[in-house]
């Protein structure tokens, strides 16, 4: 693997690892805690990642020893908002890309910081991470979408408890209940993130941006509109020289080579 390292503010760091992005909160001191820079930064990198056709993927992740804490309630109380217009908090979780995303899990990702989580698509995570919305103990509202996503990840009776009681759960009890795709010893997240990332970028790009939106939208799809708005986005899809080049390829038995076009 080859990355290039750069930087999209002074608290989020981004790397290119072939076609997959990687985006790093980078506030260790602060369990990675979101601040108005780290929310503008991981904004600026989702809008690469969505602009840039070279990119077909990115993996999400924190510096050291957590993911991320959530919001900083230190920048809060100085008047800080760490709220990006167009994609809310962290700039991330009222419009996540269009491309996947994954996020790699060590330590603690609480309150915001498992709010963002759930605005990934898939999620590796070490065997000693663990997650929670502990907003009720302060006695506050997890107000970043992780009312409304979790019952989606995991059984409502368990998106409840969790709720309610504000107590976290380990890596291992969500992988239990398919939240988390990949289960992995400490220190190993990033790469087996970037390694599942690698084989989502091994195919088609407008293919897996078009099947991820599907899945996304679907659920919101009257009945009698699904083959319909199915039909829409898949199409162009079917009639791109990217759908000739895959034929082509399998008949050649070759490595495709796409072009996103």
């Amino acid at each position: 693997m080859t990355a290039e390292s750069d930087a999209v503010s002074a608290s989020v760091r981004i790397e290119r690892a072939d076609s997959v992005l990687v985006v790093t909160i980078d506030r260790p001191e602060a369990r990675n805690a979101v601040n108005r820079d780290v929310a503008q930064g991981i904004a600026r990198a989702m809008d690469l990642l969505d602009e840039q056709s070279t990119l077909t993927a990115a993996v999400l992740t924190g510096a050291g020893k957590h993911f991320c804490a959530g919001m900083d309630l230190k920048a809060f109380l100085r008047g800080e908002r760490p709220n990006v217009p167009g994609r809310g908090f962290a700039g991330l979780v009222e419009s996540p890309p269009g491309k996947p995303l994954i996020a790699a899990v060590e330590g603690a990702a609480v309150a915001g910081g498992f709010e963002i989580v759930m605005a990934a698509d898939l999620v590796v995570a070490s065997t000693t991470a663990t997650f929670g919305l502990p907003e009720v103990k302060r006695g506050l509202v997890a107000a970043g979408g992780g009312l409304s996503r979790l019952p989606e990840w995991v059984p409502r009776a368990v998106a409840l408890e969790m709720v309610l009681t504000g107590n976290v759960l380990g890596a291992a009890e969500l992988y239990r209940f398919g939240m988390v795709n990949r289960l992995v010893q400490p220190g190993r997240t990033r790469n087996a993130a970037i390694e599942l990332a690698q084989q989502i970028a091994a195919n088609g790009p407008l293919a897996v941006k078009a099947s991820k939106r599907i899945i996304t939208e679907s659920p919101g799809w009257a009945p009698s509109e699904k083959f319909e708005r199915t039909r829409q986005i898949a199409m162009p899809v079917l009639q791109s020289n990217d759908a000739r080049e895959g034929a082509a390829a399998f008949a050649e038995r070759r490595t495709p080579a796409w072009t996103a076009s």
